[in-house]
């Protein structure tokens, strides 16, 4: 049988998946089974900052791997130790929960947010805020965060304890708070699932002036807008705001599964010992990946990656065939007057691999793609729109 067949027989049905093999990679450009050569401006969905079979990275995960792989959190790890000191040091957070994905990053800054009601409001200040057309995960808990009906169908009843207010309407959010004990306002700067739109500057500032006068937790979903993404070294830096709670993962670990919760000032002590736990939450592995991937987010880097951004903006906005260019930084959401999935399709036909955002193209290049590789993709795409 060949992969393909025996990931049809063999693997859960959950994935619509595009009909290739990806066998190797280098980069900004991957191989697949046939020996076909595309520009992926995917990168495993915001995972793979800085490409495929990165040298720099590989090297460090390797020289862990043959010093030691796992230890369980009742040992003391160096990797896990350094990675929480260079994360609060780049951050101004004071603690770190780290866990092994994005949703069990959300679950953990839920948690901590309905400690910090209890401690600090009342045993019933529960509710956390938070957007339509956000996405923070698929555990039971994290979907029924999710403000999307669409994810909510398939697995009711869901966790309880969570209002949806309209993305962008302060009075929504107050209207909200007003009706319900709340603890928390959960956000995502750029709303990636729900078609990558970006917040507004006047609501996020507008939002954090609210939840300090109303003893609100802001809670930052960084899991695909952080570690660069957005231009910043997390996207909420890009607005001027501080965050109590700031969830991550995705780009963080550069391919290897790696969640983090960050807790500011207010949190940094609502979790003792044995209210929450990973198994592999702070593997050495990942978390050495993780350190390099954190080392290399520089100034010159993130500048990098607003100028492929602004050079992205510039082709696409206006060009023929495409409505509208939406997002920050290397997460971009382009509007195509054809359906985003015969886009989708024509391009990986001419070699190159882009994905989806409900009725868009969304694009997640490596942060340090080559601008030959960019030139060229974008190329491509402007010549699937236009035809």
């Amino acid at each position: 049988m060949s992969i393909k067949e025996l990931d049809k027989e063999y693997v859960a049905a959950t994935y619509a998946r595009f009909p290739i093999c990806l066998t190797a990679g280098n980069g900004s450009r991957v191989v697949d089974d046939e020996g076909k050569e595309y520009i992926d401006l995917g990168t495993g969905i915001a995972v793979n900052t800085f490409g495929y079979s990165d040298n720099a990275w590989a090297d460090t995960v390797s020289k862990q791997l043959n010093t030691i792989q796992h230890t369980s959190n009742l040992y003391y790890s160096e990797p896990c130790a350094r990675l929480a000191e260079q994360l609060c040091l780049r951050t101004g957070m004071k603690k770190v929960f780290f866990s092994n994905s994005g949703a069990e990053a959300n679950e953990c800054a839920i948690k901590a947010a309905r400690k910090y009601g209890e401690l600090n409001k009342g045993a019933e200040y529960t509710t956390i805020i938070t957007l339509r057309d956000s996405f923070h995960g698929r555990t039971v808990t994290t979907l029924a965060a999710t403000g999307q009906e669409v994810f909510h169908k398939d697995f009711l009843p869901l966790t309880s304890g969570f209002v949806h207010a309209i993305a962008n309407d302060i009075e929504d959010v107050k209207r909200l708070a007003s009706e319900n004990k709340c603890c928390a306002v959960m956000f995502e700067v750029v709303q990636g699932e729900g078609g990558v739109r970006p917040l507004t500057q006047e609501f996020l500032t507008a939002l954090e002036s609210f939840a300090r006068e109303n003893n609100l937790l802001l809670i930052a979903d960084e899991v695909q807008t952080g570690n660069g993404r957005t231009g910043q070294l997390y996207g909420y830096m890009n607005f001027g705001i501080t965050p109590d709670i700031v969830s991550t993962a995705k780009g963080l670990g550069g391919g290897l599964p790696i969640g983090a919760t960050m807790l500011g000032e207010r949190v940094k002590d609502v979790l003792g010992a044995s209210m929450h736990g990973s198994t592999f939450g702070g593997n050495p592995v990942c978390c050495a990946g993780a350190l390099n991937i954190l080392s290399r987010l520089t100034d010159e880097c993130l500048e990098g990656v607003r100028q492929r951004s602004a050079y992205i903006f510039d082709q696409l906005t206006g060009a023929k065939g495409i409505k509208n260019v939406s997002g920050l930084g290397l997460m971009i959401g382009v509007e195509c007057e054809k359906d985003a999935t015969d886009v989708i399709t024509a391009c990986r036909e001419r070699g190159v691999l882009v994905i989806k955002a409900k009725n868009k193209v969304r694009l997640l290049p490596a942060l340090n793609i080559p601008m030959d590789d960019l030139k060229k993709s974008i190329e491509i795409l402007k010549e699937v729109c236009a035809e």
